[in-house]
C-alpha cells in the first residue's frame, strides 16, 4: 500500500489532470452548480483529487480486510490502519482548508448572520477533527 501523501502533493496531482476530470462529460459544470453556491473544493478544482485520494483510501480499506482474513501480524495491520487514518486526515484538512478559503471567507465578506453561522460551523468542524 502506498503511504499517505501530504496536502501539497495531493494538490500537485490535480494540476496533472485534464480539465474534463472536474466537470461533466460535456465539459461544463452542471446547471445546478451554476445557480447554487459552489463548495470550496469545486471552486478550487480539487474535486478530482479528493475522489482520487478517496479511491486510494478505499483500496487501503480492502487491503486491511484482506490482511485480517489472511491473519497477518497485528503490528502490520495496525501500521496500515495508521496509514489509512493519516490519509483520511489529509483529505479532511484539505476540505477544511478549501471551506475556509472559499465558503467561510465569502460569508465573512458578506457579513451578517451567515458569517456568524459559517464561523461557528467551521469551529465545530475543527473541534471534531481535533477530537478524532
Amino acid at each position: 500500500m502506498t503511504p499517505p501523501t501530504d496536502s501539497t502533493e495531493i494538490r500537485d496531482d490535480i494540476a496533472e489532470l485534464p480539465a474534463s476530470a472536474t466537470t461533466g462529460a460535456s465539459g461544463e459544470a452542471g446547471a445546478e452548480e451554476a445557480t447554487a453556491h459552489q463548495h470550496g473544493y469545486l471552486t478550487h478544482n480539487h474535486k478530482a483529487e479528493y475522489l482520487k485520494r478517496l479511491r486510494r483510501i478505499e483500496g487501503q480499506a480492502r487491503g486491511l480486510q484482506r490482511m485480517i482474513e489472511e491473519e497477518k501480524y497485528c503490528i502490520d495491520v495496525l501500521t496500515q490502519v495508521s496509514a489509512m487514518t493519516s490519509a483520511l486526515q489529509s483529505v479532511a484538512l484539505g476540505l477544511l482548508d478549501d471551506h475556509l478559503d472559499h465558503c467561510v471567507a465569502e460569508a465573512v465578506r458578506s457579513g451578517g448572520d451567515d458569517a456568524d453561522a459559517k464561523l461557528k460551523e467551521a469551529s465545530q468542524a475543527i473541534a471534531r477533527l481535533v477530537r478524532s
